[in-house]
């Protein structure tokens, strides 16, 4: 009999059963399609005790008892399907645990279901991509704590370890870590969106080859910059076409593509009521990418007048820089924030400190800077924007300078920053105390008599801005 189960094999699920079956469990595998269960067995199962199986009932009765079994199936309807292919063989006391991405609601649904059957069940984010899959990712689960004690040792044996210790920790109630999952995923979005910007900035206004780009890229990942995105960057623009010798970065075309949980996050944020416009300007940006045809046909339309001005182009890549780290911290700022008060609605008692250290391997968002946003965060875990602080007003304060600049420079050549200006604005608002809202009320009053608070008096107003007859 076999300690674990896992359902899905493409090449996460390969990856993960393969990182669990080194780490000395027996796995028993299964997919829908044979021939891939076939194929992974013959291909890349070594010396790993790993059994496949061809059908449902033959899979789950491998399985040592109280069964343990990981979804890696896409979300959405599969996952409710394999989970209805699942039930007439489970027992009562028996674990499920989604290592997809799905969305929060619906992992709140199937939990409250199969609890009703007696079957437990957790919803686990799982970052790090298909290396990260095999060598050690970043687990998010959250759920009962019941459920999760049941796995607990193997999930810490194969997540990323850092000097802080693995990365994987319960992060809370109900559907705590899909959430979790999703609004990393929000971050993700938002970084690497201002990094593209910047890109765009070195290659259109300091013309910048690749290469250089490349070398750029990784001398800021040797700093405070340091992280997985960062890394791949460099390694991306120094990446040839083997068929045409160019750049392959400059032959992809500019289309970014999106699964949902950047969608999801933005559409979260907006019914919680907390501000996280870098996120959801990410998001936008890639729709606004896919709409090609239009904008090469505008493009046409629009003659654009170039500055003529002499650029220090060594005191841009250091704004640049600045501009970056500002962007995503206060990724960060918005993406944490949003966490919390989803912690507050739903009930999840997620610890945010907590979140940063398994944030940090095997992770798509690990980053050096996730040890200050530790810092600042365990100072007053009360904090939850990292804003309201010395530490982070100084960080911030330092390269507002570099952020102004560097946003206006991409205006004045036509180049947008969705992502760089919102963060930017975001903190400009965050530290204004006065912002124009109280003609949004006056005007909502004028022509709905929403009402309005006045700043001299307490209670709650309305005003007959002129006769209605």
């Amino acid at each position: 009999m076999n300690e674990i189960g896992l359902i899905g094999l493409a090449v996460m699920g390969q990856n993960l059963a393969l990182n669990i079956a080194r780490k000395g469990y027996s796995v028993s595998v299964f997919n829908r399609t044979s021939e891939k269960t076939k194929e992974f067995l013959e291909e890349r199962v070594k010396n790993e005790k790993i059994e496949g199986y061809h059908d449902i009932k033959s899979f789950v009765e491998s399985l040592k008892k109280p069964r343990k079994i990981i979804l890696m199936v896409k979300a959405g309807k599969p996952v409710d399907d394999v989970i209805q292919e699942l039930l007439p063989y489970l027992e009562k006391g028996d674990l499920i645990i989604d290592g997809g991405n799905s969305y929060f609601k619906d992992t709140s649904r199937r939990i409250k279901e199969l609890k009703e059957k007696g079957i437990l069940y957790l919803g686990m984010g799982v970052s790090g991509g298909e290396a990260g899959a095999l060598h050690g990712p970043s687990l998010m689960p959250g759920g009962s704590i019941e459920a999760y004690e049941m796995v607990k040792d193997v999930l810490l044996k194969i997540a990323a370890q850092t000097e802080s210790g693995p990365c994987c920790t319960y992060v809370g109630n109900d559907s705590a870590g899909h959430f979790v999952k999703m609004v990393h995923n929000g971050i993700e979005y938002a970084i690497m969106q201002a990094i593209s910007e910047v890109y765009d900035i070195m290659r259109k206004i300091l013309k910048f080859s690749p290469e250089e780009i490349g070398d750029v890229f990784e001398r800021w990942n040797n700093g405070e910059l340091n992280s997985f995105l960062m890394e791949i960057s460099f390694k991306i623009m120094r990446y040839k076409d083997e068929e045409t010798g160019k750049h392959l970065v400059d032959l992809i075309l500019d289309e970014a593509e999106q699964k949902g949980t950047g969608k999801w996050t933005s559409q979260t944020a907006l019914d919680l009521g907390i501000p996280t416009p870098s996120l959801s300007l990410a998001v936008e940006a890639r729709s606004l990418s896919f709409f090609k045809e239009d904008r090469v046909k505008l493009s046409g339309k629009v003659k654009k007048t170039y500055p003529d001005v002499k650029l220090d182009k060594e005191k841009v890549i250091k704004d640049l820089e600045n501009a970056l780290l500002f962007s995503v911290f206060t990724s960060f700022s918005q993406g944490l924030w949003l966490i919390h008060e989803a912690s507050k609605t739903f009930e999840y008692n997620i610890d945010l400190p907590e979140v940063l250290r398994i944030w940090k391997g095997g992770c798509i968002i690990r980053a050096k800077i996730l040890d200050f946003l530790r810092e600042i965060l365990n100072e007053n875990k009360e904090n939850v924007n990292l804003l309201d602080s010395d530490k982070s007003i100084s960080f911030l304060m330092d390269k507002l300078d570099s952020i102004r600049y560097v946003t206006n420079l991409a205006k004045e050549f036509y180049i947008p920053t969705l992502v760089l200006s919102s963060s930017l604005d975001y903190f400009l608002s965050m530290v204004e105390g006065n912002l124009p809202a109280n003609l949004i009320q006056a005007q909502r009053d004028f022509f709905g008599a929403h009402t309005y608070r006045r700043i001299d008096k307490e209670g709650i107003f309305h005003t007959e801005w002129e006769p209605i007859d």
